[in-house]
């Protein structure tokens, strides 16, 4: 008994690995097209599976519909409906009188709809057979969401489009953390270390810093985009950045008050998606508030990191975010943490341990509080690296561009930095 246990145990390790790692390779791909989705499950399995593919943020502009049933089901409902871009067929049919099946739901087929099977028998004959009569993936059950992913980008996504390039949004769980400093000091860092063309786009019109911490005056940025989507191409991104350095570009905020900063939800996602076509790394400085667009923001960019200090209302204000991107993003990484400002003097804090046990989740990075430092910096106009490249806080931000790019991995930060290095990618 106890070896039929370990096998079971071993094979449910071993599906889980397989299926993290294939979760693994979604990172990179590029999000769906705005297209048509009908999906036939005959399982509960599979309709779950839907569900979770309809919560991904790959597929925000898929309009996925989910049917009990199979292909008989499928025939009837398009024998006086117009078939979607793409069918997804569950069938339990044999082999031998698959494509006979079939033939009644090929008869109402418009020719450009794309249809996958996903069957019970492993069969390569019967795969070559269907793919030779228009069928443009076969699958084998038990298949999961990265199985259903990978099949719709392979019909969708032109593999010999420009690959995007990799998002990151930083946002403070309270004003005043710091959390733009901190994203101003990574955008910096990644551009300098790996020699990558990186945008920071400062999205906080009203009150961004990032062109008073790199010393430029920009007369037009983010606003001109956000207000003019129609207008908006690489071409015209380029005559809206600011150039900070060889290879750190800044799409600026106008920090003015001569109007209301009111946006729909989807406002900024034209210059997102224009963004990730026109450097292999964006950074986000995201204000602190919780609106439509900053949740449109926040689910939709590879990686979102929180900053938050050692107290009260920022465990709080983290727990919250935390558990509402876990919901929003349900099938990415929990965001990073990093803690900033600890240890300022004569201010009561909670220990970095008892902060993340209630997360539970540890910190990226751990960064002391050092006014001096950052406050020369800031005046001047200059990034931490640069006033003092052999600080502790500068090699701090140096992991942290090679965390948030996905070239490191840590598994533990402390106080003094970063610590716990696993692998370099």
């Amino acid at each position: 008994m106890g070896t039929v246990e370990y096998d079971i145990k071993n094979t449910t390790e071993l599906r889980h690995a397989e299926e993290a790692m294939r979760m693994a390779e979604l990172e990179n791909m590029r999000p769906l097209p705005r297209i048509s989705v009908h999906a036939f499950c005959e399982s509960e399995e599979l309709q779950r599976v839907m569900e979770r593919c309809g919560n991904d943020r790959r597929m925000s502009k898929v309009g996925l519909r989910i049917t009990s049933g199979g292909i008989a089901a499928a025939a009837n409902m398009f024998a006086s409906a117009p078939t979607p871009n793409l069918i997804i067929l569950e069938t339990k049919t044999s082999s031998s009188s698959l494509l006979s099946e079939l033939a009644p739901l090929a008869s109402v087929c418009d020719p450009s709809t794309k249809v996958v099977v996903i069957g019970y028998y492993n069969d390569i004959a019967l795969y070559r057979e269907l793919v030779r009569n228009g069928i443009s993936e076969y699958m084998v059950q038990p298949v999961a969401m990265p199985d259903i992913m990978g099949a719709m980008a392979t019909i969708f996504v032109d593999p010999d489009s420009e690959p995007l390039g990799r998002s990151i949004a930083f946002i403070g769980a309270k004003g005043g953390v710091g959390s733009s400093t901190i994203a101003h000091n990574c955008a910096f860092g990644i551009s300098r270390l790996f020699s990558t063309e990186t945008i920071l786009a400062d999205l906080d019109l009203p009150y961004g810093t990032a062109n008073i911490d790199f010393d430029q005056d920009p007369t037009q940025g983010i606003a001109e985009a956000v207000y003019a989507p129609e207008r908006l191409d690489e071409v015209f991104l380029d005559r809206l950045l600011t150039k900070c350095s060889e290879h750190l570009s800044l799409l600026a905020a106008p920090s003015l008050l001569d109007r209301a900063y009111d946006f729909e939800g989807q406002a900024f996602q034209p210059v997102l998606d224009v963004l990730q076509r026109s450097a292999p790394v964006t950074v986000l400085d995201v204000p602190h508030a919780w609106s439509e667009w900053t949740r449109s923001v926040l689910s939709s960019v590879d990686e979102v990191v929180i900053c938050a200090s050692p107290d009260l209302a920022n465990l709080r204000n983290t727990k919250n975010m935390m558990d509402a991107l876990r919901k929003i993003r349900p099938n990415d990484k929990t965001p990073h943490l990093i803690l900033n400002q600890v240890g300022m003097p004569k201010r009561p804090e909670i220990s970095p341990s008892d902060f993340c046990e209630p997360l539970e989740s540890e910190p990226i990075a751990i960064i002391p509080f050092d006014s001096n430092l950052f406050g020369t910096a800031a005046n001047s106009g200059r990034m931490i690296s640069e006033m003092d490249p052999k600080s502790p806080t500068a090699e701090t931000f140096s992991q942290l561009s090679h965390i948030v790019t996905g070239r490191i991995a840590v598994k533990k930060a402390k106080k003094s930095g970063l610590l716990g290095l696993l692998k370099r990618k």
